[in-house]
């Protein structure tokens, strides 16, 4: 009989927000909004929709392993040098390369509780240790990271703005934090909702910095619309990018993926209406739940964590919200229980939802007689 071990036993799948269609079968709903998975309201750049139309002409042909057009086009709209970046299938894939190029099974990688739940995974899928800190107001708590050291520490994952709690940390405390952190401990920066915080003259741009031991992440899953084609980039060290060339999967981003990619990265336009309608629809958002009473989280990216009174309270608000057609986001398997995740979506949408959450919460409410104290 063949062996499983026991560390893959342990996994647990990542689970990702239920998908429409899938829901629209299920309760046989007419309308569905979903604002679970971050992803862009207005669909996907329309450029990259153009690009991989013309694109398609060359399916059967293997795409370009090292990604040449795309690592340029990324070095030349970032100011990088190429040799500096890797392209791969979506920011999970680096980050799950990464882990599995510069760490071994009896290393330790800190991160903090309540974070992105992909590293969680990709940690854990190798049998490597996880150390994990508390948030801090729903923030990183880099001084209880930094705390967290140990002679077994190798590695260190930062996610600004924080999926899913939406919370940056500024330059300041950034630059404080790596000048301590030793040389020989790599820190990954996930900056998959760079996009909607860079306009803050506190955000530390991470490509902007020149660590040695640090690499950063992105994706174009988000802000450019391309989640379905799952393309990400990683920035770093020459040599460290030299190493992930040698365990990642040959071709990937796939053909469609890269060149969608680089038509996104020059469409200006929809990234400028993107941010807009962001900024539009999470004010509705945060002054639709202020008047409802929902308790939220002051947030960079392009979605709100909203805290519900108990775990119970959280996970049937949810399913209810689901039931009238609003797929939200319980984010207990990030590691906050009490939270619901809500990201941005047309103005259309956004009244929408705001309707049926003020009418489950009241309920709700009403079931358990009580209310988030703000």
């Amino acid at each position: 009989m063949i062996k499983i071990p026991q560390f893959v036993k342990n996994l647990r799948p990542y689970k990702a927000g239920k998908p429409i269609d899938e829901l629209a079968r299920e309760k046989n709903l007419v309308k569905i909004v979903k604002l679970a998975s971050n992803e862009n309201p207005l669909g996907p750049s329309p450029k990259a929709v153009e690009a991989i139309e013309k694109a398609l002409k060359n399916l059967n042909r293997y795409t370009d392993p090292l990604s040449h057009d795309l690592v340029l086009a990324i070095a030349n709209k970032y100011n990088i040098q190429p040799n500096h970046i890797i392209c791969g299938h979506g920011a999970d894939a680096l980050l799950s390369y990464i882990v599995n190029a510069f760490t071994t099974q009896s290393d330790e990688i800190v991160t903090s509780e309540g974070t992105f739940i992909g590293i969680y995974v990709s940690i854990r899928k190798y049998g490597r240790k996880l150390v994990t800190v508390p948030l801090k107001d729903y923030a990183f708590d880099l001084e209880a990271i930094y705390n967290a050291i140990t002679d077994k520490t190798v590695m260190i994952y930062l996610a600004n703005p924080n999926n899913p709690t939406g919370t940056m940390f500024n330059r300041d405390e950034f630059e404080m934090f790596m000048a301590k952190v030793p040389n020989h401990i790599m820190v990954i920066l996930d900056e998959a909702y760079t996009t909607y915080a860079d306009d803050n003259p506190q955000y530390p741009n991470g490509i902007r910095y020149d660590y040695d031991n640090m690499v950063v992440t992105r994706t174009l899953s988000k802000a450019y619309g391309l989640g379905g084609l799952r393309v990400g980039f990683a920035v770093g060290p020459d040599e460290v990018i030299e190493s992930l060339y040698k365990i990642k999967l040959p071709f990937e981003p796939n053909l469609l993926a890269q060149h969608g990619a680089i038509a996104a990265l020059d469409d200006d336009e929809f990234l400028i209406k993107t941010k807009e309608l962001n900024r539009k629809s999470l004010t509705l958002i945060i002054q639709g739940l202020d008047k409802i009473g929902i308790k939220q989280v002051p947030t960079y990216a392009n979605f709100i964590l909203t805290l519900m009174p108990s775990e119970q309270f959280a996970k049937e608000f949810t399913e209810e919200c689901m039931n009238r057609g609003l797929i939200l986001r319980h984010v207990n398997t990030f590691g906050i229980p009490n939270g619901v995740r809500i990201n941005s979506g047309t103005i259309e949408e956004t009244e929408f939802a705001l309707d049926i959450i003020g009418k489950v919460y009241n309920t709700l409410c009403d079931k358990y007689n009580e209310k988030v104290k703000l």
